[in-house]
């Protein structure tokens, strides 16, 4: 009886789909796919004619040519991942530097207005005004950075930048990392706060 590679194995072994139609060409069997049934049958192939084709001279030179052309993509991939790091490290970050009582008020007024603005979007909410006054100081320190974060910095501008770009998630882990970094020395009463926000965002993305 015959055995058949399916098209994943032939490519776990350095098939690519070209390969396979120019030297296997039409498959030796087609078999419905055991998981979904309502699928395009699976291509099979025939494990005596594969290992006869992969000692061919035809096989080596496409393989060789795949080989190449992978060798190619990875290093324009790489190239430009180090331009998005590279872009990412040339953003200038610049953190105001106010009194701090100054700078409480204004985050405050910025976590009333976006918890005014969630009431809006989502009818189960309902604001909460918050004074200085009544808030604890960890909180305090947690609405300050993200008011910093969010409306200081202007980094949103350069993460959308990245859309699209090769190496994106690395450019967007350095660019928030730089800019908790700008707050924390700004703000070192906020380093504790900033080393806890990048940890837990870190591990959102992980």
């Amino acid at each position: 009886m015959s055995e058949y590679f399916k098209v994943g194995e032939l490519r776990e072994r350095g098939w690519s789909p070209a390969m396979i139609r120019a030297v296997l060409g039409s498959p030796d069997r087609l078999a419905p796919n055991p998981v979904f049934r309502t699928m395009a049958p699976m291509r099979l192939y025939e494990v005596e004619r594969v290992i006869l084709a992969e000692a061919s001279e035809q096989f080596a030179v496409l393989r060789d040519k795949a080989e190449r052309r992978s060798r190619a993509a990875l290093a324009v991939a790489e190239r430009r991942r180090g331009e998005t790091v590279a872009r990412v490290e040339g953003v200038s970050i610049a953190v105001p530097v106010v009194d701090w009582h100054v700078l409480v008020r204004e985050a405050v007024v910025h976590r009333n207005r976006r918890d005014e603005e969630r009431s809006w979007q989502r009818l189960d909410h309902v604001a909460t005004p918050a004074r200085v006054a009544d808030v604890d100081e960890l909180t305090l320190q947690r609405w300050v950075v993200n008011y910093l974060r969010h409306e200081l910095t202007g980094y949103e501008v350069e993460v959308e930048g990245l859309f699209g770009r090769v190496g994106r998630a690395e450019g967007t882990r350095l660019l928030r990392r730089r800019i908790y970094a700008a707050i924390a020395g700004a703000y070192p009463r906020l380093a504790e706060e900033c080393h806890r926000q990048l940890q837990s965002r870190e591990g959102e993305t992980l």
